[in-house]
């Protein structure tokens, strides 16, 4: 072998490296792609049953009722009622999605009913429908058909591709009013270099945190949810902590979700106290204590109240750990405990907050961040 074709060690790494990242990035596109069409072609189903349905009459205001408990007997994801309405407005958004079909799935369509949609649409986006399905997940295309205006839809469409912005970056620059400030901005240009220079990327990896993703794979939000291996390993011993301490804990659930407004949440651990009869939600934050995490567990603490418990429970409790380098903190979220009674009664039996912190320092210690 010459000099000029000799194939170095470094050479390999770098292949292999390459091959692993096109071929995650594919995946990644063929799982959003796949759900994309799985949820358009729901809407075109119902929407076809309504417009064509032999005994649509038969169901009337009831068919999401009716077919969102069928089809989540037959264990199809995210198929609920109100999810049914957003895929059939879906549909209706964005029918030219129809292009973009296998021949096999374009042959389980009533081909008329589908160029009817196409033909009399609102004004559709000036981006490439390929590009769209390909490019956007169907989070993204979500929040893109919650925009009621078309024109503003497009510009949004168009500053996501550009951009490559995450769901969170497309949710955030929605919420700003990114389309309005644009059209009184006298520098438009200068507004969207600052935009896109700030902007959160999407990245290439399969994005199993999206609950659209993994609940269409099958997976369980415990499989898939942990930010690193030290908070999962954290995790696994904070839940037999608690279990052991003989304070009354019995473990009922790890990444819990919960669907509060339009967006999916997920409680770390939740158990049931038998003594104190009622939940406890205990949150991790790997990083600094902020005042808008013990405000997102109480909002969890406040959703349980209204939502999980039952007339013979005490109020639920929050338990919010955060750890950060070489500092460890507990604090309890009381959300609408009013009653000192209550407090004292709580205190009493929860552990003790130097005793949750001295755990929390351990791992971090066994993790090499500890105190020296």
């Amino acid at each position: 072998m010459s000099d000029a074709a000799r194939f170095e060690f470094m050479d390999v790494v770098r292949s292999i490296v390459d091959v692993h990242q096109e071929l995650r990035a594919q995946a990644s596109r063929a799982v959003n792609l796949s759900l994309t069409l799985r949820n358009w072609m729901i809407g075109y189903y119902i929407d076809a049953f309504e417009l064509r349905g032999s005994n649509r009459a038969d169901y009337g205001d009831e068919l999401f009722a009716k077919l969102a408990q069928e089809l989540t007997a037959a264990s199809l994801s995210n198929c609920n009622k109100r999810q049914l309405y957003r895929y059939l407005r879906f549909f209706r958004t964005y029918p030219q999605i129809v292009g973009t079909l296998s021949p096999k799935l374009r042959g389980l369509l009533l081909v008329d009913h589908a160029a009817s949609k196409v033909g009399t649409a609102s004004p559709q986006s000036n981006v490439p429908v390929e590009r769209l399905v390909s490019q956007l997940s169907y989070s993204q295309l979500e929040l893109l058909v919650d925009t009621d205006d078309d024109l503003k839809r497009r510009f949004y469409e168009i500053e996501c591709l550009l951009g490559n912005w995450s769901v969170r970056e497309l949710k955030r620059q929605i919420a700003s009013l990114y389309y309005e400030r644009s059209g009184l901005s006298t520098d438009k240009n200068a507004l969207a270099a600052h935009v896109h220079d700030h902007a959160e990327q999407s990245a290439t990896a399969l994005n199993i945190r999206d609950p659209y993703i993994f609940e269409f794979l099958g997976l369980k939000p415990q499989e898939v949810m942990y930010e690193s291996d030290l908070e999962d390993a954290i995790l696994d011993n904070l839940q037999q902590f608690l279990l052991e301490m003989g304070h009354g804990f019995c473990f009922e659930a790890r990444q819990k979700r919960i669907l509060i407004g339009d967006e999916h949440y997920f409680i770390d651990l939740v158990f049931y106290h038998r003594i104190l009869k009622c939940h406890v939600l205990v949150e991790l934050k790997l990083a600094e204590f902020s005042h808008e995490n013990i405000g997102q567990l109480n909002t969890y603490v406040s959703w349980y109240k209204k939502h999980v418990m039952q007339e013979s429970d005490n109020p639920p409790i929050g338990i919010l750990l955060c750890t950060h380098k070489k500092h460890s903190l507990a604090e309890f979220a009381l959300a609408g405990m009013d009653n000192q009674l209550f407090v004292s009664k709580y205190q009493l039996e929860l552990p003790k907050r130097e005793e949750i912190e001295r755990f929390l320092a351990a791992k971090l210690q066994e993790a090499g961040i500890g105190d020296d």
